[in-house]
């Protein structure tokens, strides 16, 4: 009879062996899971954080053509209004000139 219960023993242990092994593995798998949804998430936060750095990259771009482009336009404006104020001297003299002459044709028609 002793030696069936030693073997019954034995089988109990090894039960609970298999218990505790099955128990070790589901803990493993589980927080081997846990870092895979979370280097997951690492991994889509540094992609999202590259896209962010793309965009505002192509902003920076968009807002230096703008730039560029406000620059050549204010050089355009400058070289329209010294050719206005050119144009406007031009007609003053005139003006003068007309006076002048209306006053020395009152002055012979006296």
């Amino acid at each position: 009879g002793r030696s069936k219960m030693a073997a019954g023993g034995a089988a109990d242990a090894q039960a609970r062996f298999g218990h505790s092994v099955k128990g070790l593995l589901t803990e493993k798998v589980t927080s081997c899971g846990t870092d895979v949804i979370a280097l997951t998430k690492q991994v889509l936060k540094g992609s999202r954080s590259a896209e962010l750095l793309g965009q505002a990259a192509r902003n920076m771009v968009m807002q230096e053509d703008a730039i560029l482009h406000s620059e050549d336009s204010l050089r355009k404006m400058a070289i329209i209004t010294t050719h206005l104020q050119y144009q406007q001297e031009a007609i003053q003299k005139n003006v003068e000139r007309s006076s002048n002459l209306q006053d020395q044709l009152s002055h012979l028609l006296k």
